[in-house]
């Protein structure tokens, strides 16, 4: 009897040690194929833009040369609302969705995307973040994404949409004492006008940008700052 019990026990245990093996596994299998940060363009306290290797093959047409003005107007009509579940996405769709990025946001994001998109290869994706302050230096507010082409789509993907992030020495996204990010939250975005936010034919949203632009719908914008000039 001691025996059959001294047995189970055994093999109960080495099943568990199997499956934590497994579970550590994944998990590593899972944070390796993360896109990763290739180089730094741009970062300050209001933005921060990179360039993130994808981990598979995309085939993006990067470089690719998108001035400043043409990226605002291209952002500028993209607006923005979180995914809910039933019930309460009856209700959120009975307001409309908000401005992706507001005037500032977009005259300083602009021209470091485009810089971004010049400098992207094939495989590389352009990652960006904008800071908000809240009510102390301790906080502010996020919006960060990423995006890329491939002619002539231009695809975004937003992961966090006006999310308060503290930035104390203990907390998140603090430089010096990094801890894990919050996970993506899922969104739904629009664009404006409609006929030009379609499907690749592979089941993504994307913006036939060229043919926006070519469109004369994009609008008056104002010109986005330049970036400083190195010294």
């Amino acid at each position: 009897m001691r025996g059959r019990w001294f047995e189970r026990n055994v093999r109960s245990v080495a099943l568990l040690s199997l499956s934590l093996l497994a579970g550590v596994g994944s998990m590593n299998v899972g944070c390796a194929r993360l896109p990763y940060t290739t180089a730094t363009v741009q970062e300050d306290e209001q933005i921060l833009v990179t360039l993130q290797r994808e981990v598979e093959s995309r085939g993006y047409t990067h470089p690719v040369q998108v001035p400043p003005a043409e990226m605002a107007a291209i952002l500028k009509g993209f607006s923005i609302r979180e995914q809910q579940r039933l019930p309460l996405r009856w209700f959120a769709e009975e307001m409309p969705p908000n401005p992706l990025l507001r005037e500032d946001e977009l005259r300083e994001l602009a021209p470091y995307l485009s810089e971004a998109l010049q400098k992207a290869g094939p495989n590389e994706r352009v990652y960006f973040q904008t800071r908000t302050p809240q009510l102390t230096k301790y906080d502010r507010v996020v919006v960060e994404g990423w995006l890329a082409i491939r002619d002539p789509y231009l695809y975004l993907t937003i992961e966090q949409f006006r999310t308060p992030i503290p930035i104390r020495t203990s907390d998140l996204y603090y430089r010096n004492y990094p801890t894990t990010p919050p996970p993506p939250r899922d969104y739904i975005l629009y664009f404006e006008p409609g006929r030009f936010w379609t499907n690749d034919g592979k089941g993504n949203h994307a913006v036939e940008f060229r043919q926006f632009l070519r469109s004369g719908e994009a609008g008056p914008t104002s010109a986005p700052k330049p970036p400083p000039v190195a010294q």
